[in-house]
């Protein structure tokens, strides 16, 4: 989706909607598509051809003479090259710098951030040497069971209960990002058994604004995936202020 910039003598920037999109053929014939001020095909059904494509965004963008950028969710909307393409073009990104998408898409590095900002973590290791031996030894010092985590996904996680199981598990993590995700750097952490899963959700913009959505309670998962997140979270207690 696409917005239109225009001037206004109390905000920088005022963006009305005015319904530019883009469309591959597998959604021609859907309703956002025939109710769009002005929609551009950008190739055909598979993701990779089309909604994966920055280039064909960026000249769809172009082409109807967008000023910014909304990409939804799932596809590019994490992807910190598309932020950078977008902010190198002089287009606005609507959402997270190419920066912040970098550093949350690398859990080490979003631990280290957190860690610097004071930020309570579970206890483990996320630092940059990855010899096997290395990490068995921190892995020990923290206590099985430990979670052996990719540092650029959630699949691939590893619960390992004693030393004996450490580099079988160690190694299969490492396989399994490597071949999901080009990547097989991994962290280390202490495995707690009966964890909740609370989020909060932060919006904020370059003004300095921000907000919170309050809390929501993802702990309903399968194989690490939430399945159900509870809004307002029951298991948190609100303290008047």
């Amino acid at each position: 989706m696409a917005f239109s910039k225009v001037s206004n003598p109390v905000f920088i920037y005022l963006f009305i909607l005015i319904k530019k999109l883009i469309y591959s053929d597998a959604d021609r014939d859907a309703l956002h598509v025939r109710s769009a001020d002005e929609a551009v095909r950008i190739g055909p059904a598979p993701a990779r051809s089309s909604y994966l494509s920055s280039s064909a965004i960026v000249e769809a963008t172009i082409k109807t003479g967008a000023q910014a950028v909304h990409p939804g969710y799932g596809f590019l909307s994490e992807s910190a090259e598309f932020a950078q393409i977008c902010e190198n073009e002089g287009m606005m990104f609507i959402g997270p710098p190419a920066s912040a998408i970098r550093d949350m898409g690398d859990k080490s590095a979003s631990k280290r951030i957190m860690g610097t900002a004071g930020v309570p973590l579970v206890p483990g290791y996320h630092g940059s040497n990855q010899d096997a031996d290395f990490l068995k030894m921190e892995a020990e010092k923290i206590g099985f069971p430990v979670l052996i985590k990719p540092t650029h996904e959630v699949a691939g996680m590893r619960i390992v209960e004693k030393t004996s199981e450490f580099m079988d598990s160690l190694l299969s993590a490492q396989r399994e990002a490597a071949a999901l995700f080009g990547v097989n750097t991994v962290l280390l952490e202490k495995y707690i058994t009966q964890p909740r899963h609370v989020e909060v959700q932060v919006f904020g913009d370059k003004h300095g604004n921000v907000i919170h959505l309050y809390e929501r309670d993802c702990s309903l998962q399968k194989r690490h995936q939430k399945i159900v997140e509870e809004a307002p979270a029951e298991v948190v207690v609100h303290t008047p202020y």
